[in-house]
């Protein structure tokens, strides 16, 4: 019987991560989870209670009373709170401007990270984020430090946004980048750096089924 590994990918805002992470997980016939989307459920909810986002004891009250769902479809991973169907209201502008500032909260970072160890307990799972390799899942057998210059990142965001129909421009989306870099990679709880083990991974002149195939076959050598 193969052993079903735990797959952690990190690295920074536009760099790919969720979109080769589901990829990767469909190829295994691994969980994916997506922790990006766990951070920004609880933003979005605590924009809608006119919460002030520097309050963590707040959002930790709210959060307490707060269900976080995530099921698989044929269209990609649907988050619910509080059985609501939220995948599309938690890619808002707003929401990606303010994420940051929920995810720098210690407190909240506890919570939603015992939650993401409980789904991945049992292995054939890929989770990314920003500090799944350092934090969340440091067993894991195989990590990745995933990257891309901020122009390449803002693009692809751009053209993402375009398809959903949120109105942007790369230079804004540069900016706005640039900053959630500098806010992750400086934060107190878990910051965004790259584990000891981690494979680092560059996806700027890469397609996202180049970087996808590479991780997989980095898995398969991990599982045989």
């Amino acid at each position: 019987m193969v052993k079903k590994i735990q797959i952690a990918i990190d690295g920074p805002a536009g760099a790919g991560k969720s979109t080769i992470a589901k990829i990767v997980a469909e190829a295994l016939q691994f969980t994916y989870i997506d922790t990006g989307a766990m951070y920004r459920a609880v933003t979005y909810k605590a924009l809608n209670e006119n919460i002030q986002l520097h309050d963590a004891k707040s959002i930790e009250t709210m959060l307490q009373n707060t269900t976080i769902t995530l099921k698989p479809s044929e269209q990609g991973q649907i988050v619910f709170v509080d059985g609501q169907n939220v995948s599309e209201a938690i890619r808002s502008n707003e929401v990606t401007a303010n994420v940051s500032e929920v995810a720098a909260h210690a407190n909240i970072r506890e919570i939603l990270v015992s939650m993401q160890q409980k789904l991945a307990a049992d292995g054939g799972v890929v989770m990314d984020g920003r500090d799944i390799a350092t934090h969340v899942l440091k067993d894991a057998e195989l990590k990745i430090f995933m990257s891309a210059t901020v122009e390449e990142r803002a693009r692809r965001r751009f053209l993402d946004n375009e398809r959903r129909g949120i109105p942007s421009t790369i230079a804004t989306l540069q900016q706005e980048i640039a900053l959630r870099d500098k806010l992750d990679s400086e934060r107190e709880a878990s910051p965004l750096i790259q584990a000891d083990d981690a494979l680092f991974l560059d996806t700027t002149h890469l397609t996202i089924e180049e970087a996808a195939q590479e991780i997989i076959e980095l898995a398969q050598q991990k599982m045989s």
